[in-house]
């Protein structure tokens, strides 16, 4: 939601339409057109497409600077050399769902299946669906380029036991079915407490800080407070207010969205429909409080060594 698929061991608003990923995806089955839905709200676009240096979609390529070094984000295009063309789908339910690539190795988190997961399996497969009926791209991936210490993905298997439950998400009985809607989108499919939570120093999610913001976000990024905290969040929104917000870009006090935030609502959440856009909006204001400041201010400056 409020980032991108993104983290560790893991650009001004712009309201121009991305390039088409699928020209015929109105037109496509109903399943396929699910696929593209989940595809908005979960930022796929975004994160495997180089916009910077024009790249094709879904190419990958994306660059993604983190304390642990730059990820670049792999080709899941159909194509069988380069991409994804050879994977089956139940090798895409591992990679989404476990982590796992089709031999069997971990993904680093910088790809969030630690959200994903919590995919239902009919959206899954409609995800699936959608990525197999878009144009192959030959583009081989870039290596990602890491600090000593992060290199080792067997570090990934000991990161996954402290920090990752697979599983898709339980609707919560005690809850209305607008709010579980709006969990859904928010946890599993825009994951934005990848982006909008502090870490550990090993990247983990801190306990109890959940989408209390960030000075350490991906790109040298300042993630805000978006708990309803009133005096560092947005607990003076209106849930009509974030839901524009998620649409538009536009905040409550006539400013707008920037950076990493506005190519998440440009490619990707102002698809989606009005009442999941207020689902999702009354979910996050429904969250427990985290009085928790942060300023570009506090951001200590970080030096080119620092990411090589």
């Amino acid at each position: 939601m409020f980032g991108r698929a993104c983290f560790v061991l893991s650009a001004g608003l712009l309201f121009v339409a991305p390039p088409a990923v699928a020209a015929d995806a109105s037109t496509a089955g109903p399943l396929i057109q699910q696929g593209e839905y989940i595809f908005r709200a979960a930022g796929c676009y975004g994160c495997h497409t180089d916009e910077k240096h024009a790249g094709k979609p879904l190419a990958g390529g994306h660059a993604l600077a983190t304390p642990f070094g730059t990820f670049h984000t792999p080709n899941i295009t159909p194509d069988a050399e380069t991409g994804i063309g050879r994977w089956s789908e139940q090798d895409f339910r591992n990679a989404m769902r476990e982590g796992l690539s089709p031999s069997g190795d971990h993904y680093y988190p910088s790809f969030p299946y630690t959200s994903y997961t919590k995919l239902s399996d009919e959206d899954l497969r409609a995800l699936w669906a959608y990525l197999r009926a878009q144009p192959p791209v030959k583009q081989a991936n870039r290596k990602h380029d890491l600090k000593w210490f992060a290199r080792a993905r067997s570090f990934v298997g000991s990161w996954k036991s402290l920090y990752f439950a697979p599983g898709a998400y339980k609707p919560d009985a005690a809850k209305s079915t607008a709010w579980n809607r709006g969990a859904y989108l928010a946890e599993a499919a825009a994951h934005c407490g990848e982006c909008h939570t502090p870490r550990t120093a090993l990247g983990g999610i801190k306990s109890g800080m959940h989408y209390a913001g960030t000075r350490d976000g991906p790109d040298d990024s300042v993630v805000p407070n978006i708990t309803p905290d009133r005096k560092t969040g947005i607990g003076r929104w209106r849930a009509s207010e974030l839901a524009e917000y998620l649409e538009t870009g536009m905040t409550p006090d006539g400013d707008s969205a920037g950076d990493l935030m506005a190519e998440v609502i440009d490619n990707g959440l102002k698809y989606l429909r009005k009442e999941d856009l207020a689902a999702m909006a009354d979910y996050v204001l429904s969250l427990p409080p985290v009085e928790h400041a942060v300023r570009k201010a506090d951001k200590k400056p970080v030096k080119k060594e620092d990411y090589e």
